[in-house]
């Protein structure tokens, strides 16, 4: 195992930028997740550490080896791809064995990698099965256990569960948890689904145009995000923003909008708010319905949908669309103007132009 440091690394094709000076560091036997919307630069960056994209500018490091113009094959990582890149013509022993063999490894220790990955997968039945006969998730177990044999010091994975069905997807996620657990092997996995990044991470990467905009705990990230992206993008559903005006009363700030008015104790901010704002709440810190309007989003309802452990509330608020998941047991009509109280300690807001957390 071995950790893996980026050191402004940057990657351009032609004039466009797909990785703009990355830096990161990611601990021996830690599992790292990079994750953000597709065309993020999240994909460029696993390549590079890869070796199968040249790095234009910048260091990467494997333990201590600077890896920039050492080929892929002698990286010692090893790489589980979204399309599983099986070979159709071997059964899943041999696929499994492939890379071992390219190595000259003996015929014996390939026999006690390869059973020994395919008992930690449950797959030991499948050994002389072609990839044609196996389901999306026993090819997803071929494609790992193909990385597992090899015993790498870094594992590389690229949205492996992409194409699995909902349910599915689920149970991979947990058994790569448990995998990871088992290995402890350094892991960088790609997605842009950010419940497998809050799942799967030790830490976890938000990118956004080639940039890291936060580098954090998923905890953390999630709630103290460094700005209006990585707000929005981690959580689901997403957070609601309105636009607000700011003005200090006494030690309160009133946040105010045309159909809402809302307190905050002025010993939550640490700086002056400017005059203009974006508020932020969570579907999940927003309560009620209550009577009065004070201190309180007045929604508009549109849809509602009944999900069982929650009720997700759609509705306008100043012509700006917000969502509310409360109590399954509320009653709540379409059309009407309910009044939802957000959680205060909950609260975020973000400066109006550059769009970095205040609060």
């Amino acid at each position: 195992m071995a950790e893996v440091t980026l050191t402004n690394i940057t990657k351009r094709f032609g004039e466009f930028t797909a990785v703009d000076n990355v830096s990161m560091g990611i601990e021996d036997g830690k599992f790292t997740v990079l994750v953000g919307p597709s065309g993020c630069g999240k994909t460029t960056t696993l390549r590079m550490v890869a070796g199968l994209e040249e790095v234009t500018a910048g260091e990467i490091k494997i333990g201590e080896r600077v890896v920039n113009r050492i080929p892929p094959k002698d990286r010692d990582i090893a790489m589980v791809f979204q399309n599983y890149a099986l070979y159709p013509h071997m059964d899943v022993y041999n696929n499994m064995a492939f890379g071992l063999k390219l190595r000259k490894t003996p015929k014996a220790q390939i026999m006690k990698r390869v059973h020994e990955a395919a008992e930690l997968l449950g797959i030991e039945e499948k050994l002389k099965s072609k990839p044609r006969e196996l389901s999306g998730g026993q090819r997803q177990r071929v494609a790992v256990g193909r990385a597992i044999v090899r015993n790498p010091k870094v594992f590389l994975f690229d949205e492996p569960l992409s194409n699995l069905d909902a349910k599915l997807r689920v149970q991979m996620r947990t058994e790569l948890e448990e995998l990871h657990s088992k290995l402890k092997t350094t892991t960088i996995y790609v997605t842009h689904d950010q419940v497998e990044a809050m799942t799967l991470g030790d830490r976890i990467a938000v990118m956004k145009d080639g940039v890291i905009q936060q580098y954090d705990a998923p905890k953390e990230t999630y709630d103290h995000p460094k700005n209006q992206f990585v707000a929005g993008f981690i959580g689901s559903p997403a957070m609601n923003f309105l636009p607000a005006a700011a003005s200090r009363n006494g030690d309160q700030y009133i946040l105010s909008g045309r159909e809402f008015r809302i307190a905050v104790p002025a010993s939550r901010v640490a700086e002056a708010l400017p005059e203009q704002v974006v508020l932020g709440v969570r579907p999940e810190d927003l309560h009620g319905p209550v009577d009065s309007p004070e201190n309180a989003l007045s929604v508009t309802v549109s849809v509602k949908e009944q999900l069982g452990h929650t009720l997700l509330v759609y509705g306008y608020v100043d012509e700006v669309q917000v969502v509310a998941s409360l109590d399954p047991r509320k009653d709540v009509e379409a059309d009407s103007v309910i009044h939802l109280k957000p959680n205060l300690d909950a609260l975020h807001i973000f400066d109006e132009e550059s769009l970095d957390t205040l609060v």
